[in-house]
This record gives structure tokens, sequence and C-alpha cells, in this order.
């Protein structure tokens, strides 16, 4: 495993079930994946000793994250197997070559240019998102400009690298899907998820979306037609926004997500067993749901502002489970942990889980 963030714990915890030894290279000797693998390497991603250990050691690499250098999953895929690809992971990581994979597959995206000079002046419709092209998440490394004097001024403040710009859509519904695809090309999707966001970073996601079935239908084919492009292998997520009745892609992660963590509770098959299953080349598990409807929330450093939250509530709840991401420090909007809450409706789940967040706010 490259990464050692919360998505690296939890399929290291998947692999140690079915009975895999695991190794993760990761330069934070602290990090929440390192706590569970059998071997923590611990140095930067582009160590050559320690890429060479991985290729000698191990039968397939893996990522938590979509940032590791090209070169050291060049460097593994010459000796080991590699899953998802590096081809797969290089589309993904940069914004530009992500937007030109889906344009040419004829796949629904929103307006947008490439920003890459001082004097750059898209026609593309403002408002708009100027994002960097590689390197953001969570809101990260992207500006809300007005028109073309923001957006330059916004380019500068970026550090004037290469840039992605996008209109602001206007839409009614963020969704995304979590989908796994095996070498065989065996495909399986999780039930839709309806996603918002605060700041930039991922706050609630409700099971099984709020939607048409079409709408649920129509982006799990369009899931199916980004892995079978792309002959991925592993888990993929694929975030779309609702405008006008019509799905547009905003953007995928190679690897399990934030908002397929509510799996660990209500699904057969939990998002990391799954990425196990599919990089290992065993069958690809069980996707269905095992209650009605289910939220999940985040918990970020700021419940920690004055001291540790009293988790008592929570464990009096058994229709709510807390997973917390082993994390040393918190802060301001890190992500630390996560609550899932389950019921027989969408609503009923989205309230309870609501409820035990500020319970926990209330106690701090």
């Amino acid at each position: 495993m490259l990464g050692g963030g919360q998505l690296g714990r939890y399929a290291l915890i998947a692999a140690r079930t079915m009975g895999y030894r695991t190794m993760v290279l990761e330069p934070d000797p602290l990090a929440p994946a390192g706590q569970i693998a059998d071997i923590h390497l611990v140095a930067p991603y582009d160590d050559p000793d320690a890429l060479r250990r991985l290729a000698d050691e191990c039968d397939v690499v893996t990522t938590e994250f979509e940032n590791p250098p090209a070169a050291a999953l060049e460097f593994l895929a010459r000796r080991t197997l590699v899953a998802p690809s590096p081809v797969a992971v290089a589309v993904a990581q940069d914004r530009i070559a992500e937007k030109q994979f889906l344009a040419d597959n004829g796949l629904p995206i929103g307006p947008y240019a490439i920003v890459d000079h001082a004097d750059a002046d898209p026609d593309i419709g403002y408002p708009a998102i100027l994002k960097t092209a590689r390197l953001g998440y969570d809101g990260k490394g992207q500006r809300l400009v007005s028109d073309g004097s923001e957006m330059r001024a916004a380019w500068r403040t970026l550090g004037s690298v290469a840039c992605v710009l996008e209109r602001a859509l206007l839409f009614q519904t963020e969704l995304s899907v979590v989908v796994a695809r095996s070498s065989q090309g065996g495909f399986a999707a999780y039930p839709v998820t309806e996603n918002q966001h605060v700041d930039g970073i991922l706050d609630v996601s409700i099971v099984p979306a709020r939607v048409s079935r079409r709408l649920s239908d129509r982006a799990v084919g369009l899931a199916m037609a980004i892995t079978d492009a792309l002959s991925y292998v592993g888990v993929l997520a694929i975030e779309f926004f609702v405008v006008d009745g019509e799905l547009s892609i905003n953007e995928m992660a190679p690897r399990p997500h934030n908002s397929g963590h509510w799996t660990l509770d209500v699904a057969q098959t939990n998002q990391f067993e799954q990425q196990i299953r599919a990089i290992c080349g065993l069958g690809l598990g069980d996707t269905s749901m095992t209650q009605p409807a289910a939220t999940m929330v985040n918990l970020l450093g700021d419940l920690w502002d004055h001291g540790d939250p009293d988790w008592a509530g929570v464990f009096d709840d058994p229709r709510t489970a807390l997973h917390l991401y082993g994390k040393v420090t918190p802060r301001p909007g890190r992500k630390m942990g996560h609550l899932t809450s389950w019921g027989n409706s969408p609503e009923a789940a989205e309230v309870r889980a609501e409820e035990a967040r500020r319970a926990l706010s209330r106690r701090r």
C-alpha cells in the first residue's frame, strides 16, 4: 500500500481479516494505516530502497490516495502487479487529463478551460471555479471567481500552476457512486449516494440517494463506461452534479471513497474488502444494503477543540456506529472519524446521524 491514511487503514484491516500480510510505504511514522500493517516502511513515496522492497516482497501494490508519484508507480509496475494501473491513476490525479479523458469518451461534463498562463481569458461563463490541476482535495487548491480579472488573480494566488477553470453549475443535488471492477472485467456497484459538502469537505452522505431510478441507473452506467475505458482494476468513486434533471460528472477518485464509508456497517461487502477482492483477483462481493437506509456524517478536528468528545451517547444507540481513524493530532477541517446511522428511510437515518453528531458537540 502506498499511502497511510484512513482509507489505507480500513483496506489493510480487510486484507488482514482475509489472511493477507501487508506492507505500507508512508513517511509519517504515526499514520493510521501504518498502525495496522505488518510492515511499515517509514520513507518518502519515491525512496528507491523502499520501492524495491515493496516490489520484491509484495504480490500486488495499490494506493489509498490519488497523488502518489507517477515515477514510483511506474517503477513498481515494471516489477510487480500494481492495481489500479499507473495509467488509470495518472488520469484521475490530474484534472486536465481527467477532463480530456471524459471529453474524449463522450461523457457528460460541464464547460471548462485550461488556464496555464497569466494572460488566459477563457470564455466559459462566470461565476466559475479555478482548480489546480494536481494535488487539490477537500476544497484545497481552488477559488470561486466572478470574472476574468478575479480568475487571473486567483491563478497567481494558487502558485501560477496549471489549472482547470470550471463553470460553477447550478446543481440540485450532489451524487456519488462507488463501483469496483476486477481484472476479469467483472463489475459491481453500490447504491448511489446523495452528498452534502461544507467548505469543500464532505459533510453528510445519505443512501440510497433520493433521486429517480433513471438517474441512479444512469450514474451506474456512466461509472461502468469509465472503468471499462480505463481497463480499471479496483474500487473507483465517481462524483456527479444533478443539473436540470441530468447528470454532469464532477470528478473521480481511484480508490475507496469517503462517501462509501457507510458500507462498513450497512453493506454485505464493504468497499475496502471489495478493493482487496478486486486487486487480488478474487470474485467481487455482494454490494446490497443490510438496512433500508443509512447516513454517514464526518467528524472533523473541530470537535476536539475543548478536549476529547464524550462518546458514551453514541454507544447507547444500537443503530449508530462510531469509527475513529487513529490520527494523533486533531486540526480544524481534518477528518478524524465518522458516524453511520441507519433506519427505515433516508430521512430517519439522516435525523439519527445528525442528532448523534450534535450530541457530541454539546458534550465538549
